[in-house]
């Protein structure tokens, strides 16, 4: 497995975000955007965009906040996360420049690009989308699901892929349900997965419990992995 930190920049913001992909295999592969969770780029996220190239794909984490930008208190990350969950715009910009990073590299085929992403990463790539990136496909996980601007959905070319917790507090079924008619209403091809029992940031095995309303569960993590690796076939198909 070959990983790399990799430069770029969003204006005059540089950023750096971490690339994985498996060297031993040849020719151009799909690439997959990694969004990361309010704390920014860290081992978590790294793990994941490791296992997505395992799977076979040019794995991207992108970043959003900044090079050397990392929260390490829940009061960092809010304070981080707020800045761009209230500038969507910026956070559109922070998206779009990551998913040119990865189209830039040369073993990726720009024609088979999805983004995935975590918690706020959900919401990153979800705001990608209504910015009407050209990608095959977006999943969120437990990620947040509302918009400023749901009527940017006519923009959305992905098909969209959301794994929820079903009992997430963060993210309550009102929410879900105005995510669904924003969908509907722009005719979006979406698929909606809860898990039982799930609350939020449900695949983080750091969430032990010292967030309330966050929690690891075994199940869901697995099994949205599965869903994961599903949807991706058929995208990249």
């Amino acid at each position: 497995m070959k990983t790399q930190t990799v430069e770029y920049k969003q204006d005059s913001t540089i950023l750096e975000g971490y690339l994985a992909y498996d060297e031993t295999l040849t020719g151009k592969r799909p690439g997959v955007l990694i969004a990361h969770e309010w704390k920014g780029l860290n081992d978590y996220i790294r793990m994941r965009t490791d296992m997505v190239a395992k799977l076979g794909y040019v794995a991207l984490a992108a970043d959003v906040y900044g090079k050397g930008v990392r929260p390490q208190t829940v009061e960092q990350a809010a304070a981080e996360m707020n800045k761009y969950s209230n500038h969507r715009p910026l956070l559109r910009q922070r998206a779009l420049a990551g998913l040119a990073a990865l189209e830039s590299q040369p073993n990726v085929d720009a024609t088979k690009v999805a983004a995935m992403g975590y918690c706020f990463g959900g919401t990153t790539v979800l705001e990608l989308a209504r910015a009407g990136a050209n990608v095959k496909g977006v999943v969120s996980f437990h990620g947040g699901l509302g918009t400023p601007a749901p009527q940017d959905a006519k923009n959305i070319k992905a098909r969209l892929l959301i794994l929820h917790g079903a009992n997430d507090p963060f993210v309550p079924p009102s929410e879900v349900t105005a995510f669904e008619t924003e969908m509907k209403n722009a005719r979006v091809n979406y698929q909606l997965i809860q898990y039982p029992g799930a609350v939020h940031g449900f695949t983080n095995p750091t969430q032990t419990g010292q967030l309330q309303g966050a929690l690891y569960n075994k199940a869901a993590d697995e099994q949205s992995w599965q869903d994961m690796q599903k949807f991706f076939k058929e995208i990249f198909n």
